[in-house]
């Protein structure tokens, strides 16, 4: 179970993006623990509850957004960026969308859904590129 890290509600899924109290992208805030939802003082580097470590900022397990953004960009038709981010059923998703596309440009049905997807995949790299993803699957914030 996680927690919001701006106001300590757990949240729904696993899958959440953002906190259904507060509506904070999850991930996002330093005020509570992500795993017991207790308060913690934004210098501490450990929650006093439970022990954790409080990524208040971005830790070395934090992944590049430009790197994902340029997966995205690049290779986003075969969800590159998305395991990188570590969303992998959408990015099995679009592999399996574009390996079909790929199957059937033999007919005119399979160019369009390759460039449907890679559309799809260019889109999400510009939203990363732009600040519109902050956090990967874990809620762990990207670095710049």
């Amino acid at each position: 179970m996680y927690y919001c890290r701006n106001c300590g509600e757990p949240y729904g899924t696993e899958e959440a993006v953002m906190c259904v109290r507060c509506g904070v992208a999850k991930g996002q805030g330093n005020s509570y623990c992500h795993n017991c939802g207790k308060a913690v003082p934004p210098e501490a580097s450990v929650c006093l509850n439970c022990g954790v470590a409080n990524n208040a900022g971005v830790s070395a397990a934090s992944k590049s957004r430009m790197a994902a953004g340029l997966f995205g960009i690049f290779l986003g038709a075969f969800g590159v960026h998305n395991f990188y981010l570590g969303y992998t059923a959408k990015a099995v998703t679009q592999l399996v969308l574009s390996i079909v596309g790929i199957i059937l440009s033999c007919i005119v049905v399979g160019a369009f859904l390759v460039i449907g997807v890679e559309i799809w995949g260019l889109v999400e790299g510009i939203m990363i590129l732009a600040g519109k993803v902050n956090v990967d699957a874990n809620g762990v914030p990207l670095k710049d």
